[in-house]
């Protein structure tokens, strides 16, 4: 399998902080963002990563990451993305790097504590179709939420739903199989003018092939002010993706 993560995006939230620099490469605790998606995969198991980025900085990446051996890396590429278009659109540029094989995809804000190689191992053993992580949150009305049976497979997902079924939290951990560029084509852009990552999920729902694992210890974004300062107390206090580099 390989991995892709996704680090695109102006950062707007964080200015003027990314004024100067993409979001994914400001500090969370003592390392900079983007090494916790990286650092995830590779305690995943996977050394085959693709970074999808974008705005005035996508250079940044390459100065900081180089060729990914302080990882452990056996192929770091990187792809960009013209525009805004949603993390769907992001993904359809992984499509040559993946070659016709299955995809982990984290997002470039999204730091955990734990570790997602038993997910990953389960999506291999899964043979086809698709696999999230899902949280139990306090909030799930600010999420998308997933509706699952007993088995973990999932029946319906809903966007930010006033009145949520479960308090089972999409997060930004996927796993795919080859079928999701085709997918990723055929998407209509939502009502913000992106294609988005949530429709990818529910055609997989429609199609009977998207399974989940609830994520055991804590995840945090960190795309806003509060996040990001959240994100560096949790590291600070409990580490994440326990790292080397």
């Amino acid at each position: 399998m390989k991995g892709v993560v996704l680090a695109g995006g102006l950062g707007s939230r964080l200015y003027p902080l990314t004024k100067i620099t993409n979001k994914h490469l400001l500090p969370v605790f003592d390392k900079p963002m983007i090494y916790y998606p990286i650092q995830c995969l590779v305690n995943a198991g996977i050394t085959d990563i693709l970074i999808v980025t974008g705005g005035n900085y996508a250079g940044h990446f390459l100065q900081l990451l180089r060729n990914g051996s302080d990882f452990g890396l056996r192929r770091l590429g990187y792809a960009y993305q013209e525009g805004e278009g949603g993390i769907a659109d992001a993904l359809k540029l992984a499509e040559e790097f993946a070659d016709g094989e299955s995809i982990a995809v984290v997002l470039g804000d999204n730091i955990i504590e734990g570790n997602i190689k038993k997910a990953v191992d389960d999506f291999e053993q899964q043979g086809k179709g698709a696999k999230i992580l899902l949280k139990e949150v306090h909030d799930p009305e600010r999420f998308g939420v997933a509706t699952v049976d007993g088995d973990g497979k999932v029946l319906r997902i809903v966007e930010k739903p006033k009145e949520p079924e479960t308090n089972l939290a999409v997060i930004g951990i996927y796993m795919y199989d080859a079928e999701v560029f085709e997918i990723c084509r055929d998407l209509k852009p939502s009502d913000r003018g992106e294609l988005e990552i949530t429709d990818v999920n529910n055609e997989y729902v429609r199609r009977g092939t998207l399974t989940s694992e609830v994520l055991k210890g804590w995840w945090t974004d960190a795309g806003t002010f509060e996040s990001l300062y959240r994100s560096a107390s949790l590291v600070r206090e409990g580490g994440a993706n326990r790292m080397d580099v």
